[in-house]
C-alpha cells in the first residue's frame, strides 16, 4: 500500500518525465480550456483507473467514478446530485459525443447489491452504501431471480444489469435523451474484467456483452 512519501516519488517521476512530455498540452489546455469528447462513469474501484485501461493523455475523457459506476435517474428535487450535475456540465457545457458506463469484475458494490451485506446498516457502517446500491433494486430482483445471490455467476450478471441500468436512467434526463435522438450523443456499455485485463462491449440491439479483441 503506497504512503505517501511513495506517492510523492510517482510525482517526481510526473514532473520529470510526464510533464515535460506533455507540457505543450497542458498549456494549450489553460489557455483554451477542456474539451474532451467522451465521458466515463465508471467505479471507484482502485484496479479500475479507465485513464490507465485506455492510455489516454490528459485532458481526452472527462470521468466521474462512484461504487459500482451507477447514475440515478433524473430528479428536480432539491439535493445534491453529484452524478447528475456531472453528467449535465458534460452535456450541456463540454458538449461530449460519447457517455461510455463501464462497470468492472468483482465490483464489490454490486455483489453488495445482490446480497444485500449492508441491509439496515447505519451511516458509516454501511448504511451510506445500502442507500446508495438501492439504485439497483429492480435489476437485483431480475438477477436474483435468474441466477441466486451468490456466486460468480450471479455477481457477473449484476454487473452487467448494473450497466443496462445506468444507461436506462441517464435516458430518464430529457435533454440528454433529445441529444441521443438527434444524433448528437452516443450511450455506451462497457464492462472491465479484472481477472482478464479485458473489455467487453455492449451491443444494445442483442443485450450481450461482446469481448473487444
Amino acid at each position: 500500500m503506497p504512503e505517501f512519501a511513495e506517492l510523492l516519488k510517482g510525482y517526481r517521476r510526473f514532473r520529470e518525465v510526464t510533464y515535460p512530455r506533455q507540457r505543450e498540452r497542458f498549456d494549450r489546455s489553460v489557455v483554451e480550456g477542456q474539451h474532451p469528447r467522451l465521458m466515463i462513469i465508471a467505479c471507484s474501484d482502485s484496479r479500475v483507473d479507465p485513464a490507465q485501461i485506455f492510455d489516454v493523455d490528459p485532458g481526452e475523457i472527462f470521468v466521474v467514478r462512484n461504487v459500482a459506476a451507477l447514475v440515478p435517474p433524473c430528479e428536480t428535487a432539491s439535493g445534491q446530485h453529484g452524478v447528475s450535475a456531472a453528467v449535465e456540465f458534460a452535456v450541456q457545457h463540454l458538449e461530449v459525443a460519447q457517455i461510455l458506463v463501464m462497470g468492472h469484475g468483482r465490483c464489490g458494490g454490486c455483489k453488495a447489491a445482490l446480497d444485500r451485506s449492508f441491509a439496515d446498516a447505519d451511516p458509516g457502517r454501511g448504511g451510506f452504501l445500502a442507500g446508495w446500491i438501492t439504485l439497483l433494486d429492480k435489476a437485483r430482483g431480475e438477477v436474483a431471480d435468474a441466477h441466486g445471490t451468490a456466486g460468480v455467476l450471479a455477481e457477473r450478471a449484476m454487473e452487467f444489469a448494473a450497466i443496462r441500468q445506468s444507461l436506462d436512467n441517464l435516458r430518464t434526463f430529457p435533454w440528454l435523451a433529445e441529444k441521443e435522438r438527434a444524433g448528437q450523443l452516443k450511450l455506451r456499455g462497457a464492462h472491465f474484467s479484472i481477472a482478464e485485463g479485458r473489455l467487453y462491449s455492449l451491443d444494445e440491439e442483442n443485450g450481450a456483452f461482446e469481448l473487444i479483441d
